[in-house]
């Protein structure tokens, strides 16, 4: 377990409050560099658990060696199924820290980061065939337009996506300094490093199908959770805030409230236990500066 891999957000507020039972089992969805597994298993007894979902080889580099781990190395969206093969159909406690690792950010050939010049490429699993270079060079301006919109928030994303256009028919961008130099009369005064980050994060959204498998992972965690189980979420944008919001809210990713069969009163899944998100403190953002947008929510299963 390396904290150079990546620094665990929030570390003591989520063992605190996944409310560990020594003997439980829990879920790690985001195993990362191990960092808040390992606190995990310093909680769990002889007979405790803990199963952790990576899909990026090189967190799977980080393994911890204890009878008691087991690392998966899917993406977190298959969650329901590899557990069923490990013989586990409920569990006591999920976890998932939904931020990039520090490693993916820092190293420049993955081209998840503004700071390198490096190959278009953002893929969490290497070996998923869809790349950020793909998206900005083959999908269609509506295409790409409403992915700005929904997934960067970008306001003027039409004149974003018009220079991509025009640039792509005199040659391919290939790298991210490549794109950067094209959208560069797209960016506000001032904001350059925030309207970078924006445009980014939609890529890597996409690349990832992110928003997918988030939906389908907080949808399996409400069947897994055993009643009384808790559910501990770090998310790091709204949009994915909104989706552990409306889980917490109404039991799916929709915030569909579900009626009482025989009452037609709203059923609660969830007893929600931060009616406000828990934030990192001063102390910790200036310790680890990625925690800054860091933003924590629980909840306990009800039934």
């Amino acid at each position: 377990m390396s904290n150079d891999y990546h620094k665990p957000v929030l570390l003591q507020a989520c063992i605190d409050h996944l409310n560990i039972q020594p003997g439980g089992t829990y879920v790690d969805l985001t195993f990362g560099g191990g960092g808040h597994s390992a606190h995990i298993l310093k909680h769990l007894d002889a007979k405790g658990r803990l199963f952790a979902f990576d899909q990026d080889v090189d967190a799977q580099k980080n393994v911890l060696d204890d009878k008691r781990f087991t690392l998966i190395p899917q993406n977190f969206r298959y969650l329901k199924n590899y557990l069923r093969l490990q013989g586990v159909t409920k569990v006591d406690g999920i976890l998932g820290d939904l931020g990039v690792s520090s490693h993916q950010f820092d190293e420049a050939e993955r081209g998840f980061s503004i700071r390198f010049d490096a190959e278009l490429d953002m893929r969490m699993n290497r070996e998923n065939s869809l790349t950020a270079k793909q998206i900005v060079n083959e999908y269609e301006p509506k295409k790409l337009i409403l992915l700005f919109k929904e997934y960067g928030e970008i306001h003027n994303a039409a004149k974003l996506v018009n220079n991509i256009v025009e640039a792509r028919e005199q040659h391919e961008i290939v790298t991210t300094n490549d794109l950067k130099e094209v959208i560069g009369n797209c960016t506000p005064k001032f904001e350059e490093h925030k309207y970078l980050a924006k445009v980014f994060q939609a890529l890597r959204i996409e690349v990832n199908q992110e928003m997918e498998a988030l939906k389908e992972c907080l949808t399996q965690c409400v069947e897994l959770l055993v009643r009384g189980g808790r559910l501990v979420v770090i998310s790091y944008h709204s949009l994915e805030d909104r989706l552990v919001k409306n889980i917490i809210r109404a039991g799916n990713p929709e915030g569909i409230e579900v009626k009482d069969v025989i009452y037609g009163t709203g059923k609660k899944i969830f007893k929600n236990l931060s009616s406000k998100p828990i934030l990192p403190d001063e102390q910790e953002i200036k310790g680890n500066t990625r925690a800054r947008s860091a933003k924590l929510r629980v909840a306990e299963k009800l039934e």
